[in-house]
């Protein structure tokens, strides 16, 4: 499916998600996610599992999964900023960023009730970062090379399941309640 026409545009800045940009979001298999503290490492992940919804205009949440750390949460506790990008590794290229402020909502939230239904179920699900858009930047992708994407993969999803719910608990406490500069996640 084809996005962007004759893009002669190098870069274009939007107040909103738009449509088109919405259904060319949709149709990623993987996204990026980046924050930092004042004092921190940047962080840069990349992140799939059909676990990403656009809400709004100016609004997304994506659901996060257990993983090795836990660096995204630990930052947004001090600085909520949040950029998310997505490139077309097929048709057309494109690269699109969405810049925003986002906080971190989990299993014993109220809106966590609310919003988890939005996704399907994902073993080892353990924060959803609701991402306030206050901007959103398209540039042209030519040098990103082209990709097939063959599926998902399903170790993580296994691992989870074979951890159990006390186990997955465990984990947390260990793995994800301190960022690599001994940030407080505030998780587990």
């Amino acid at each position: 499916m084809s996005y962007f026409q004759n893009n002669n545009t190098m870069s274009k800045l939007y107040k909103k998600i738009t449509p088109k940009l919405q259904q060319f979001i949709e149709n990623q298999k993987i996204f990026f996610v980046a924050t930092a503290t004042a004092d921190s490492r940047i962080n840069l992940s990349p992140k799939g599992m059909d676990s990403l919804r656009v809400v709004g205009a100016n609004r997304v949440v994506w659901l996060n999964v257990t993983g090795s750390g836990n660096e995204t949460a630990a930052h947004v506790q001090e600085n909520p900023r949040m950029t998310l990008m997505f490139t077309a590794f097929e048709d057309n290229p494109m690269i699109l960023r969405l810049y925003g402020t986002t906080k971190a909502i989990h299993n014993d939230d109220a809106e966590w009730q609310l919003l988890s239904p939005l996704f399907p179920p994902i073993p080892g699900a353990r924060q959803i970062f609701d991402l306030n858009v206050e901007l959103v930047q398209t540039s042209c992708g030519m040098a990103v090379p082209l990709y097939d994407y063959v599926g998902e993969r399903k170790a993580l999803n296994t691992w989870a399941v074979k951890k159990g719910k006390e186990g997955l608990k465990t984990y947390w406490a260990e793995k994800n309640s301190v960022s690599l500069d001994g940030k407080p996640t505030h998780f587990a």
